[in-house]
């Protein structure tokens, strides 16, 4: 019961009062008191609420299968971060094709369900555990992390996280780690990207091939393949493809082969299957292929099993030997393996933030979408409809407020309406009359 209820209440007596004035002076004295006892009762419930109602926003994959399967949960409580770790209050999170794999249960770095997904998120430090130094409650950070960044409040190591630039928003700053980390590193580290180089980079519109790309021009003539539908080209090309490709209608190979006989020096594969092999034919003597996804193996809602089967058929395969005779280099990456080499994460993502302020990278975010329509933008991604990146906000979904023309219009319904009935029961009068 609150304050008010408590002085609001009628006093008993057992004395019958003599009027009505000395019933409300008695009222008037005691009104100050009750409110004084009840002051502290209320100051209690009002420092105890905050914890017993505190609440969060967290998506969870409830089991493996169609877009439903992500839910929208309200969780209790208040994460207390660790020795070690920040907790932050999230502001945008990543989505990429992992996490879409992950609801089928084709991604082995996530666990079992019930889980949230999601490896990247940015958002502001609220709380520091002990023995963290280097992070201050108010810093905007980026957090990268295995599983688990799509929740309002996550606490992390601090180790993960990354101090975001003061020009960067929310949205690029959830758009860039595992993108542009995993682009890095296969092109600098894997494929000793340098000047006049060509590179195939396939899905060029999705999040690593629009990373991958700027990162292309950050050499002095690197000559960029990229395959898309046709109604992204458009957008590629402005974003430094050189050489688009709709894979839809044409064989890519032989569009490549036109241009440059001899192939590529680089190629960045993401399908896996048949497709792997094909880029291994592509490249040029001292030429780099590096696969990094099976996205050959994700073509509708749920698991197709037939799908699983001929990309694991037609999985490419070469011995040492043919390498050695072929001068080609074959490698893999997988960022989700690195989760336990983080300095050089740290190095990678210190050149990236560089590379930014420099205004040679710019995330593109293709769209957002709030935590209640996860399952719009799976599909989004999914049917490969995005350019660039789809960002999650766990901040709830506003009602947009209906304009003053609507408003006007309903009114306008509305009365009209009336005037049909009025109209309606004066022919009911007429035909009774008659």
């Amino acid at each position: 019961m609150s304050g008010e209820d408590t002085f609001a209440q009628p006093h008993k007596a057992d004395l019958k009062q003599e009027n009505e004035q000395a019933t409300a002076e008695s009222r008037q004295e005691s009104q100050p008191a009750a409110e004084a006892a009840a002051a502290p009762a209320a100051a209690t419930a009002a420092e105890q609420s905050p914890e017993q109602e505190s609440t969060y926003r967290s998506l969870v994959l409830s089991g493996h299968g169609g877009y439903d399967k992500v839910k929208l949960q309200i969780k209790k409580g208040k994460p207390t971060p660790k020795n070690g770790e920040v907790l932050v209050r999230v502001k945008a999170c990543g989505l990429n094709f992992a996490d879409l794999m992950g609801r089928q249960g084709l991604y082995d770095r996530l666990p079992s369900p019930p889980v949230t997904p999601g490896m990247e998120c940015s958002g502001i430090i609220e709380a520091l555990g002990e023995e963290v130094t280097d992070r201050k409650v108010g810093d905007r950070v980026m957090v990268l992390y295995r599983f688990g960044m799509w929740q309002e409040l996550v606490t992390v190591t601090v180790s993960h996280t990354f101090l975001m630039p003061e020009e960067m928003s929310f949205e690029e700053a959830a758009a860039l780690p595992v993108n542009y980390i995993t682009a890095y590193m296969m092109l600098f580290d894997l494929g000793n990207l340098r000047p006049n180089h060509s590179v195939l980079i396939h899905m060029a519109a999705g999040g690593v091939g629009i990373a991958a790309t700027q990162l292309c021009h950050t050499v002095k003539d690197v000559t960029v393949f990229g395959t898309a539908s046709a109604s992204k080209h458009e957008a590629i090309s402005q974003g430094g493809v050189t050489h688009t490709i709709d894979y839809r209608t044409l064989d890519y190979v032989d569009e490549i082969r036109k241009i440059n006989p001899k192939g590529v020096d680089i190629v960045l594969d993401p399908l896996g299957g048949s497709d792997t092999q094909k880029a291994y034919n592509l490249l040029k003597p001292m030429g780099k292929l590096i696969t990094y996804g099976a996205a050959n193996m994700l073509t509708g809602q749920k698991r197709n099993l037939l799908a699983v089967a001929k990309t694991w058929y037609n999985q490419f395969s070469i011995n040492a030997l043919n390498l050695m005779h072929a001068n080609k280099a074959v490698c893999g990456y997988h960022l989700g393996y690195l989760d336990g080499e983080f300095e050089l994460i740290t190095q990678v993502v210190t050149k990236l933030l560089e590379l930014y302020r420099q205004g040679k990278i710019k995330p593109r975010v293709d769209s957002t979408w709030h935590f209640e329509e996860v399952g719009d933008a799976m599909r989004r991604m999914q049917e490969r409809n995005n350019i660039g990146k789809v960002i999650l906000l766990p901040e709830p979904k506003k009602e947009v407020p209906k304009k003053e023309e609507d408003k006007t219009d309903e009114k306008k319904e509305e009365s009209k309406s009336e005037e049909e009935k009025k109209e309606e029961q004066q022919e009911i009068l007429k035909s009774r009359e008659n």
